[in-house]
């Protein structure tokens, strides 16, 4: 049995939003497939999510010289306990689902802070004599992305910087097994949006079960 992290970041209800929309027929795809994985969902705007800020430098840092965890103030101890929860139960996981829209180019600033509470030194990577090296190798992500406009190719196809930048951030903690889906265009052709939405929607059910089927080392 295989845990799934079902990660979104969208402030809207799933009827309002394309992204959450597609990964929910993604995800009772993956569950009509895979009945026997563990599926945890997490809203990164409805969790507990700490930036690291001076509290959580001032934790590392004090914990780095021996100090021990009780010894902490009550903000360090509580935005560095929360990270480190965050951190182990990423590393806990053996597939991931990210589900996100675009905004201004990229995804939602709460995604930049999770992937800032899970990129962590020790845990997910190490660094080497020859450089960083990720530690979640034989693992496998999805990256379902809705965006306004047209990405996929053509001129704008530089300008994304959402999903480029998220495969980036997995390869470098050593997840190379990564497959997207992309919902784009229903703001530029809104005559066409659910028409876009459908067909989106038809290839994440594609997506899920080769998903569900995708070895891991779990």
């Amino acid at each position: 049995m295989a845990t799934v992290l079902y990660i979104t970041c969208n402030p809207k209800p799933v009827e309002q939003s394309f992204s959450l929309s597609v990964g929910q027929a993604f995800l009772e795809a993956y569950r009509a497939a895979n009945p026997g994985d563990n599926i945890v969902e997490l809203d990164l705007y409805n969790t507990d999510l700490p930036e690291i800020d001076t509290d959580v430098f001032g934790a590392w840092g004090k914990l780095a010289q021996g100090e021990a965890f009780d010894q902490l103030s009550d903000e360090e101890k509580r935005k560095a306990g929360r990270i480190s929860e965050l951190t182990e139960q990423f590393v806990g996981a053996d597939k991931y689902v990210f589900v996100t829209p675009m905004w201004n180019l990229s995804f939602p600033p709460r995604l930049k802070t999770y992937i800032d509470s899970i990129c962590i030194a020790g845990k997910t990577f190490k660094y080497t004599e020859q450089g960083p090296q990720g530690l979640m190798t034989g693992k496998a992500a999805v990256h379902i992305q809705s965006r306004g406009g047209n990405y996929s190719e053509g001129p704008a196809k530089e300008f994304e910087y959402g999903d480029r930048y998220l495969r980036a951030i997995l390869n470098f903690i050593g997840i190379r097994d990564i497959q997207g889906v992309y919902v784009e265009g229903h703001a530029a052709e809104p005559n066409r949006a659910e028409e876009i939405k459908q067909a989106a929607i038809d290839e994440a059910k594609v997506v899920a079960q080769r998903f569900a089927g995708a070895k891991v080392n779990a």
